[in-house]
């Protein structure tokens, strides 16, 4: 489980996201190297508006999707 490729994939900080949460950029990377809870996890994911599942999964497993070989940020789209 990797938290902070997943923020970085959706194009915010560390920071951003502890300042979306209203706790210190300290406190949310305490809470990530330790064993989080589900409830830090589900906060982290609603503050970069993702599910809690991609901190999980492998980037290759996630469908329809890839990632910019420039910025690293996941790219979904929809078959037509």
């Amino acid at each position: 489980m990797d938290i902070k490729k997943v923020i970085k994939r959706y194009g915010y900080t560390i920071e951003d996201v502890a300042r979306k949460m209203g706790i210190s950029r300290v406190t949310l990377s305490q809470n990530m190297s330790r064993n989080p809870t589900v409830g830090t996890l589900e906060r982290i994911a609603n503050a970069i508006n993702c599910s809690v599942g991609e901190f999980f999964a492998d980037e290759k497993d996630i469908p329809n999707t890839i990632i910019c070989p420039h910025c690293g940020k996941m790219i979904k789209f929809e078959k037509v």
